[in-house]
């Protein structure tokens, strides 16, 4: 991605600030393949567009081929999408997802503590929705699994205090063998 004359690769900015069309405050700086922003007109990551409405289902692979490439901030993207746009009843176990997600970024970024902090939360959310609901597979997703992958990799991160990388730790949101 890379900027227009205003500096910024979407939108403008106003006041030294990113905005998009609308005038919102929008961080335009490309960015790299876990998030992080990178400087004005350096080569970045294609962004997932914001605020798309998919099929629970879509969702679900969609954002497993995210993680699958080492891109899980991309696919707290998507899930955070599915967070915003789908029913009330849903919205915990769609925040979960994004927070174990987010988790996994932030372990493969270095940031042990936040990182083992947010898988954490992030299965205890998924696992809390799943009971609460009485579904223990929703659209497919073993969240029982999810859940000990999740604190597996907490572990792994307090012990080691190091990155961890992305793509080899990508949970198996469907478990194995299921499309």
């Amino acid at each position: 991605m890379s900027g227009s004359g205003s500096g910024t690769s979407r939108g403008r900015q106003v006041q030294g600030r990113d905005r998009d069309e609308e005038g919102r405050a929008r961080n335009a700086r490309p960015r790299d393949g876990l998030g992080r922003p990178l400087p004005y007109g350096a080569p970045g990551v294609a962004r997932q567009p914001e605020g798309v409405v998919r099929d629970p289902r879509e969702t679900v692979a969609e954002a497993q081929a995210l993680l699958d490439a080492g891109k899980p901030f991309h696919a707290h993207e998507v899930f955070e999408d599915a967070w915003k746009s789908g029913p009330d009843a849903e919205r915990g176990l769609w925040r979960g997802l994004a927070q174990l997600s987010v988790g996994l970024t932030h372990a493969a970024r270095g940031n042990t503590t936040g990182g083992a902090r947010l898988l954490r939360r992030g299965a205890g959310a998924v696992e809390e929705w799943a009971a609460g609901s009485g579904e223990a597979q929703p659209y497919g997703i073993g969240v029982a699994e999810l859940g000990n992958w999740a604190r597996e990799l907490a572990g792994v991160v307090e012990r080691t205090g190091t990155a961890v990388d992305a793509r080899a730790w990508a949970p198996r949101l469907r478990g194995r063998g299921q499309a």
